[in-house]
């Protein structure tokens, strides 16, 4: 009776995830206005800008997106995964929801942080002359932590897949 209890109660507590993707839907409105707020200022300096700082305005805005994406990606498979299935018309369904499995989530979200780290680490050598020396170092440090562990994260991935899958023939 007691286990019982518990096991609800334990199943039940999925929910309080709820609020929190609630939350990651909040802050993905957050990044749609910090990107518009980026774009309707940038308008009007265009013709004045110089390619360099345009190029750095749209590398912040690409950064936004991925972000934006990686916020997608987790909000979604998680509730997914923990939760329960998104109860939507088939036809409105994105071809990846459902088939990301925590495995492949921890895979995208190693990738999305490594290419937002790229971003940050071409913004960086984008504006050499202003960033010290060692700050720059430490950025290429964490860029290739990000890249290695995102590397041995795949590497992990299909070591464990490769023992459950079995080959074409069935062999």
């Amino acid at each position: 009776m007691f286990e019982r209890g518990l096991e609800r109660a334990m199943l039940a507590a999925r929910w309080l995830l709820a609020p929190i993707y609630l939350g990651l839907s909040l802050m993905l409105f957050a990044l749609a206005i910090k990107f518009f707020q980026e774009v309707f200022h940038t308008l009007p300096r265009i013709l004045a800008m110089d390619e360099i700082e345009l190029i750095l305005v749209a590398l912040a805005l690409i950064d936004i997106v991925l972000i934006a994406g990686l916020i997608i990606m987790v909000m979604y498979s998680s509730y997914e995964t923990f939760v329960g299935k998104l109860s939507v018309a088939e036809h409105k369904r994105s071809a990846w929801l459902g088939k990301l499995d925590a495995s492949s989530l921890k895979l995208k979200v190693a990738a999305a942080i490594v290419a937002i780290s790229s971003i940050h680490l071409l913004k960086a050598f984008m504006n050499l002359e202003t960033i010290p020396n060692d700050k720059l170092l430490w950025y290429v440090v964490v860029h290739l932590t990000f890249v290695v562990s995102a590397l041995l994260m795949g590497i992990m991935d299909y070591i464990s897949n490769k023992d459950t899958k079995t080959p074409a023939g069935g062999l």
